[in-house]
């Protein structure tokens, strides 16, 4: 395999489309830094291991000698992008997206190089717009064109409100291709249309259009809905090492492998290696340890990582976890006397009060005191008494 078919096999790896794959091989053989465009709207303060699926794919880029372009989008942020939404999202604040922004630069250089990295705002070039400005971009693009998209389309034909300004968001992000000269820009499968958006208006402004690189949206804990705080199904790259370690032990032995894909630095042939091993008879709980470790070592250190691992093993040691249990999955919202006694874990509600009262009660290692308390979703190992465990996936739409 020669150098430029190497580096095609890298991007290529966990994307869920290239558009068009043709001009990405042409670009690449211009022997140029291509610029690189990734943007990010400071919803949030944190950014959470789904975040860095691009990410990772940047510092991919970046590590074969691409610029890498940081775009935090904090004018787009105060309109709220509407992808995936069935209702108007409300705009943020000024102070809102300000606010976030701020962890942003701390947070993404534990990934990307920050010698090699170019962060931008794209209030820079729109802050600058005047209306008339604003109206002959949004001359390029039509309603007819807008309603193509798949959520504004479900929207409109089921009588629900569309906002003016949430046309705009994706001729904005758009309009961010052109003013950056982006050759390649990444994005959520989500965020097709927008990136799409992208190549046309830079077509119209006399510019080689981008090609588009799409990344899978990754899954939460619980395997089933994708990563968000409100699901409360993530893992924060700011969390403590022994937490973050804990979560990443609770991904099912499956999602195991998705995680690998997506998050892991290992080359894909290592990790093909891994699952020859397992079903062969490695122990899959030793491979994920594999996971964690490297997971919490990039965003701490390795001596964290490693304490954390040591640390995990000490607190099921007392109850010898086994390296197979029953996989479970229930609603939300449930006491935790009920999940325990719905998961087979005791043969009552009022066992599972006794068994609490007792101490004889742990969630992913944790010693739990208030039997009627309820679990949020996510997913989570219970353990009553020395023997009996399941790992339980709570759902919020079950």
């Amino acid at each position: 395999m020669n150098s430029q078919s190497a580096d095609l096999e890298l991007l290529r790896r966990g994307a869920d489309e290239i558009l068009i794959e043709a001009d990405l091989v042409k670009k690449l053989a211009e022997q140029r830094p291509l610029r690189i465009k990734a943007g990010f709207d400071p919803t949030a303060p944190d950014l959470h291991l789904g975040h860095t699926v691009l990410i990772n794919k940047m510092r991919q880029f970046q590590d074969l000698g691409h610029e890498v372009i940081f775009l935090i989008g904090d004018f787009t942020g105060m309109i709220g992008d509407p992808s995936g939404k069935n209702a108007t999202r409300p705009p943020m604040t000024p102070e809102q997206v300000t606010e976030n922004a701020k962890t942003y630069k701390e947070q993404i250089f534990r990934i990307l190089d920050p010698e090699r990295t170019r962060l931008v705002f794209n209030s820079e070039w729109m802050g600058q717009m005047s209306a008339a400005d604003m109206i002959q971009l949004a001359a390029r693009h039509t309603v007819a064109r807008m309603l193509e998209r798949d959520d504004f389309h479900k929207r409109y034909q089921a009588n629900q409100a569309i906002a003016i300004h949430e046309f705009l968001y994706p001729l904005v992000q758009g309009y961010d291709s052109v003013a950056l000269q982006a050759d390649v820009e990444l994005g959520g499968t989500d965020q097709k249309f927008n990136l799409l958006v992208g190549r046309q208006l830079q077509e119209q402004y006399g510019q080689p259009p981008q090609v588009i690189l799409t990344m899978p949206i990754l899954e939460g804990t619980d395997g089933v809905q994708k990563m968000s705080k409100s699901l409360n199904n993530y893992i924060g790259i700011k969390e403590p090492a022994e937490e973050m370690f804990g979560k990443l032990m609770s991904v099912s032995d499956d999602l195991m492998w998705r995680y690998f894909e997506l998050l892991s630095f290992r080359p894909m042939t290592e990790v093909e290696a891994l699952q020859r091993a397992v079903a062969e008879g490695r122990n899959p709980r030793d491979v994920k340890f594999e996971l964690a470790v490297e997971i919490v070592a990039r965003f701490h250190d390795q001596a964290a990582a490693e304490a954390a691992r040591e640390a995990f093993i000490a607190r099921f040691r007392e109850g010898a976890m086994p390296a197979e249990m029953p996989a479970i999955e229930l609603a939300a919202g449930q006491q935790l006397a009920q999940i325990l006694k719905a998961a087979g874990l005791t043969p009552s509600t009022s066992e599972a009060h006794r068994m609490v009262q007792q101490g004889a009660v742990r969630m992913d290692g944790e010693r739990l005191a208030d039997s009627r308390a309820e679990i949020a979703p996510g997913c989570y190992i219970f353990q009553v008494g020395k023997r009996k465990f399941a790992r339980v996936t709570l759902t919020a739409d079950k």
